[in-house]
């Protein structure tokens, strides 16, 4: 199994899809990583040499990309700093609504969780007592 930028790649995928399973690496990047080390896309994650995983580590560190715990700290401050200054988007963050302009009367479920039924209910009938 290799093992690259502190992720393990699953061993039966191609190489050009198993690069995306790092944070931060989608396709189209994954891609160029490989066009720039010299790596056959179509070589599964098994059959690397040593050498060929050392190439794709240093692509990705000498290209500068931010990958996996950079990145997600990066994001991650920039929602913290959202929710700082109090903008439209950093509201929305804070109250777990979408906030790139979706509807949220019908959808937004993923957001908003699931559904908490609000309104009054049927009031029951009393027991007789004798």
């Amino acid at each position: 199994m290799a093992r690259i930028v502190g992720v393990d790649l699953p061993k039966n995928k191609r190489i050009e899809i198993a690069l995306t399973y790092i944070y931060g690496i989608g396709l189209s990047l994954s891609r160029k990583i490989l066009k720039e080390a010299n790596v056959n896309p179509d070589t599964r994650v098994y059959n690397l040499t040593e050498a060929e995983i050392h190439k794709i580590q240093e692509v990705i560190v000498k290209s500068g990309i931010k990958v996996e715990g950079d990145l997600r700290k990066e994001v991650a401050q920039n929602i913290k700093r959202l929710i700082d200054i109090g903008c439209y988007r950093g509201i929305r963050h804070r109250k777990g609504l979408p906030v790139r302009g979706q509807r949220t009367r019908s959808n937004a479920r993923t957001r908003k969780g699931p559904r908490k039924t609000v309104g009054a209910k049927k009031p029951g009938k009393k027991e007789k007592s004798e």
